[in-house]
């Protein structure tokens, strides 16, 4: 009998939307020896939060498997056997010319590169990881690669001591002189993945779901329905899985909206505003790798330095005073909820990749390289040494999780993307200004 093929490109589409599809087997050829290889990309996400960690609340008390969450890691204990804490690793080409050490840090965060010192249009860096891995693999899905944060503003001016704002409010880099702007509305990027690229056109379905309250999965309802009569069970079930998944984030971006619009404040340290928002942010990256929209993601907590203030957390003081700690334990009281706050972000993430499934059924975090770091170490100190690193996902099988691994000898972080690429199948023997090779005893 003849097996129903699908295009790796197919689209739902009606009324002027088209809805992306999750990778199925009806998309690979019927006895495909490359079927588990066409199912199982590597992906990759580089994840930033600013102004260090309180390190001795993150930092775990034993290394090897079965080690214990630190204070602030605990709430990771979900996705415990799926990371990697990484002790002893430098960014040593972040070290700033003079102070400035946000921005040149968060400049070089995935660049491992030494950035020049600017404030004008002379800025000078190099290409990030992420942008190495899309310049291989980028081609094979709708976006070569996705730049998400929090926060806006623009990649002019000065932002930290002489540094420009392009490195203090962007991580990812096209080359020496190309910042990648993130996009920071929830809706925009809905749009951008789910109703077409044409920006015109998603006003216009914006305006439709607001006039008629309708959704614009119902517009490719007929097409889903026809398209599910003709697959097998397993097809069948994870698209009804992602349409679902897909329905309910947009109800909860319309329901976002329409609160601000009602009157919520958004006042950067509404807790509605700030949790809800970042974990919006997740479910998007979540439902981007799902449906192989884009293999390689960015995501900035906030920009570098960032002075939001957690009111809702029960701290009145700006962030990045508060991570310049003068050693008081009062300080180091709320930094400690603070980056607990965003370990918990983060752990929001990692549980979800967990929890949906690939086209084998297989975790989407087995078959992803996340790198979860800040711009520097201590805030007090300014230091590039001793990174907060986590490294979650399996990298389909590259890298042996549940460990906290202790480096004796300082190791450059850029060897850490070396070994992050070659997850991706892509090879490349030097990284940054100082790499020396792969990192060892990651698998």
């Amino acid at each position: 009998m003849k097996r129903f093929q699908l295009s790796r490109r197919a689209f739902l589409g009606g009324a002027g939307a088209t809805i992306a599809l999750p990778l199925l087997e009806a998309m690979t050829p019927f006895g495909s020896s490359a079927f588990a290889q066409a199912d199982s990309p590597t992906r990759m996400l580089c994840y930033y939060v600013p102004n260090g960690m309180h390190m001795p609340s993150f930092t775990p008390a034993n290394a090897g498997a079965g080690f214990t969450l630190s204070e602030t890691l605990a709430p990771l204990a979900n996705v415990q056997d799926d990371i990697l804490v990484l002790t002893g690793l430098a960014n040593r080409p972040a070290r700033p010319d003079g102070p400035g050490d946000h921005a040149a840090g968060t400049g070089s965060f995935i660049t491992a590169t030494h950035v020049f010192k600017t404030e004008g249009s002379d800025i000078r860096n190099d290409i990030s990881v992420d942008q190495v891995a899309a310049n291989e693999i980028g081609s094979a899905t709708s976006f070569p690669s996705v730049q998400l944060g929090m926060d806006g503003g623009g990649s002019t001016g000065g932002c930290d001591s002489g540094y420009s704002c392009a490195y203090a409010r962007n991580i990812s880099w096209a080359g020496p002189q190309t910042p990648l702007p993130k996009t920071v509305d929830p809706q925009v990027v809905f749009d951008r993945f789910f109703a077409g690229l044409d920006p015109q056109a998603s006003v216009e379905e914006k305006e439709k779901r607001k006039l008629y309250n309708k959704s614009i999965l119902d517009y490719a309802l007929e097409d889903a329905n026809k398209l599910s009569a003709k697959l097998g069970a397993k097809d069948k079930a994870k698209l009804e899985e992602y349409m679902e998944g897909v329905r309910q984030l947009e109800m909860r971006i319309s329901n976002l909206d329409d609160a601000t619009l009602c009157g919520i404040p958004d006042r950067p340290g509404s807790s509605y505003n700030v949790t809800e928002k970042a974990q919006v942010m997740s479910d998007l990256m979540v439902l981007s790798f799902q449906c192989d929209i884009t293999r390689i993601t960015s995501f900035m907590l906030s920009n570098a330095g960032s002075g939001r203030v957690y009111d809702f957390l029960g701290i009145s003081e700006g962030h990045h005073n508060i991570s310049h700690h003068q050693s008081l334990q009062e300080n180091y009281d709320k930094l400690k909820i603070i980056n607990r706050w965003e370990i918990e972000q983060f752990a929001y993430l990692l549980e979800q990749l967990k929890a949906t499934t690939d086209a084998e059924n297989r975790p989407l975090l087995d078959s992803c390289a996340i790198f979860f770091s800040s711009e520097i170490s201590d805030g007090n100190r300014h230091n590039h040494d001793d990174m907060p690193i986590i490294l979650a996902g399996g990298g389909n099988g590259a890298f042996n999780t549940g460990r906290h691994v202790v480096y004796g000898t300082e190791r450059p972080v850029a060897n850490l993307f070396i070994s992050m690429l070659a997850s991706m199948g892509v090879s490349v023997a030097q990284f940054g200004d100082d790499s020396t090779g792969p990192l060892e005893n990651l698998s």
